[in-house]
């Protein structure tokens, strides 16, 4: 807010006050002012002793909401490379690339025999 706008809000909550109340209500807003910059600095302090060392490495430009645009976020994970396989992928690779000359047979169960059953993919 500019200050114009902050004198203009006091000009005219001195007119609906009035001049009898107004400054018992100043004594009030500046109690109330007092204890919040308590609360806050209160606040800052125990997240910082419970943190730690990090807490004066957490950049809160970058945690703050407003700076989050969703077409961004997506464009960005579209846009990043795709993971780089590692050993063990690549050598399951290498063993279904192996196997995949053999063309796949459909299991064939005998009457009375029970198909083997996965109770975590159901």
């Amino acid at each position: 807010m500019t200050m114009e706008k902050i004198l203009v809000i006091a000009v005219i909550a001195a007119l609906i006050v009035g001049p009898e109340r107004l400054p018992r209500y100043a004594e009030s807003l500046a109690h109330w002012t007092t204890r919040a910059r308590d609360y806050l600095r209160t606040a800052r302090s125990r997240v910082k002793e419970e943190m730690g060392d990090d807490f004066s490495d957490v950049d809160w430009r970058t945690l703050d909401p407003r700076q989050y645009d969703p077409r961004r976020i997506i464009r960005e994970a579209l846009l990043d490379d795709a993971p780089v396989p590692t050993v063990r992928a690549a050598a399951a690779g290498a063993a279904i690339a192996s196997t995949a000359s053999e063309p796949l047979r459909p299991a064939v169960f005998r009457p009375g025999e029970t198909p083997p059953f996965d109770s975590e993919s159901t």
